[in-house]
């Protein structure tokens, strides 16, 4: 399914989601519309998650939800300017697992960090998948067996994009590359739409990405997928074995997307963000887009949200650390 057909979609959203409730519940917000950032240019996973969940949003809010991909930094400029901005409830932020990763990379290297986890509150997890590992399908690599042996045998030479230095998916990479004990060649991008365009052109060898961003080119012939970061098979791809079948512990890594607000939104605001967004993820339309885009909803209300974060977090400054100071 590709972004013509996910865009499509959304008009399968139907008009009468907006439940009696939202009709009754007339608080002051939303008096204007609203902003939700995407720190990412198009064609990744956090815009495949912001659009259906902004059009829905729309319809239950009755007002405008203006996508801002403003990516850059590996997501770093679009988290920072959400933790900066005013918590009114008119600045939202469709963000990755690397929200944790990017500020402790910073501290790596002795830099300002641009923003802290602690400036932005949790309101809803929109999707979780484990990330997968694609080649281009003219590569000589069949398996992942065959992609390692080359990498030893040619260090440094194969080349893989990722969403920006310490995003998810230079995480995943480095995760793979320092377990299986070989040496890529990283090249950062300002988010994994313009990544995985360079490596369906063949420019690049490798990358790490969810399976909605690349089932439609590997359904298509275009790509080809070697491996899963997850602890089990998914059932977009259930022939394709994970890092641990192959003999590879320590290699797990999830790309999740999740909707967060500045911290600090009036009470009656969260409550109502919270609502719609509970709604929106019941919607068998939006649910249908999602499982057709190969990328399952994975639905938490905040306080689950907020519990998540937290824990998938230590794991991911945990495994920052280890990596320690890649480019």
């Amino acid at each position: 399914m590709d972004r013509r057909e996910i865009i499509a979609g959304l008009t399968a959203i139907s008009a009468g989601a907006c439940l009696p409730q939202f009709a009754a519940a007339q608080s002051a917000w939303p008096e204007q519309n609203i902003t939700m950032i995407v720190p990412f240019p198009p064609g990744g996973q956090a815009d495949l998650a912001a659009r259906p969940v902004a059009q829905s949003l729309e319809k239950l809010l009755g007002r405008s939800i203006v996508v801002d991909n403003r990516g850059g930094g590996g997501g770093a400029i679009g988290n920072a300017a959400t933790a900066r901005a005013t918590p009114d409830g008119y600045t939202l932020l469709m963000t990755l697992s690397s929200l944790a990763v990017l500020p402790e990379a910073a501290r790596l290297f002795d830099r300002p960090s641009p923003y802290e986890v602690t400036q932005l509150a949790p309101i809803a997890r929109v999707l979780a998948d484990p990330t997968l590992l694609a080649v281009p399908a003219s590569s000589p690599w069949k398996t992942l067996k065959d992609f390692v042996a080359d990498a030893k045998a040619n260090p440094g030479t194969i080349s893989y994009g990722s969403s920006g230095s310490y995003g998810t998916l230079h995480i995943a990479m480095e995760m793979f590359a320092a377990s299986a004990g070989i040496k890529l060649l990283h090249v950062p991008y300002r988010g994994a739409g313009p990544a995985l365009n360079d490596l369906l052109s063949g420019q690049l060898k490798a990358l790490a990405s969810a399976p909605g961003v690349l089932k439609p080119h590997v359904d298509s012939g275009a790509l080809r997928v070697l491996a899963n970061w997850g602890a089990q098979r998914i059932p977009s791809f259930p022939d394709l074995p994970t890092f641990k079948e192959l003999g590879y512990d320590d290699v797990e890594f999830y790309i999740w997307a999740g909707l967060f607000a500045p911290n600090g939104l009036p009470a009656a605001v969260t409550r109502k963000l919270e609502d719609a967004m509970k709604t929106t993820m019941a919607d068998p339309a939006i649910q249908q887009i999602f499982e057709k885009a190969g990328s399952p909803p994975a639905y938490q209300d905040a306080v689950a949200f907020k519990a998540f974060v937290e824990a998938d977090s230590a794991r991911l400054i945990a495994a920052t650390k280890k990596i320690g100071k890649v480019e």
